[in-house]
């Protein structure tokens, strides 16, 4: 099997880091050696996009501007997929990204606000013809993921948006994989945790039968 990109999204609390580890179990399952098995995350996964990544989650007494956040945002996810995701798909790796392109749709786009010419703009310079093989979407009622993120600890700036926020999050995430439906999955994250995984491996094999 060539290199692949599997992508987790959701909104806060959805469990995406588990499903990335679910995912990382499914592919060794496979054959797939620990060197062959890549985790990152959005923002995030490189020295520069790391520290764009605390920028982005840190409270600050200037207010960013959601332009910014989404120049930032693209500007970390330049770096970490021209450092280690393409080449990592290059050699035949399987990357396992905690969130994508997707959330910027979600919370830049329906969140923020932004126009989504302005994001289709910027998403075509940054990332061309460039798309992960798979997507799924974890998607669970905004109240439940964010009891899950306060039992963590402290909140970041994102984690810190009111309801309604979220509800427009959730919404375009749903919205997106009905478009979507060959390359963007939803897994009900509401339901057990062993549930939840038994779905994601379910659908991950339904996703390399077809592929095969």
């Amino acid at each position: 099997m060539s290199g692949l990109f599997i992508v987790i999204e959701g909104c806060e609390g959805a469990g995406k880091t588990t499903a990335v580890e679910t995912v990382a179990q499914f592919f060794s399952s496979c054959g797939f050696s620990d060197d062959k098995i890549i985790r990152t995350r959005e923002p995030g996964g490189t020295l520069i996009a790391e520290k764009i990544r605390a920028i982005l989650k840190e409270d600050s007494k200037e207010q960013m501007d959601p332009k910014t956040e989404l120049l930032l945002m693209y500007a970390a996810r330049n770096q970490l997929i021209k450092s280690l995701i393409e080449p990592a798909i290059a050699s035949g790796k399987v990357v396992i990204g905690d969130r994508h392109d997707l959330s910027s749709i979600a919370y830049q786009g329906a969140g923020r606000g932004i126009d989504r010419s302005l994001i289709d703009s910027i998403r075509n310079i940054v990332l061309g013809s460039f798309r992960p093989n798979l997507t799924l979407v974890l998607d669970l009622p905004p109240e439940i993921g964010l009891a899950r993120a306060k039992k963590r600890g402290e909140l970041d700036r994102f984690e810190k948006e009111d309801i309604a926020f979220f509800n427009r999050i959730r919404s375009s995430f749903l919205t997106e994989a009905q478009k979507d439906p060959e390359h963007l999955k939803v897994i009900d994250a509401s339901k057990p945790l062993a549930e939840v995984k038994v779905c994601i491996e379910n659908t991950l094999r339904s996703f390399i039968c077809t592929a095969g």
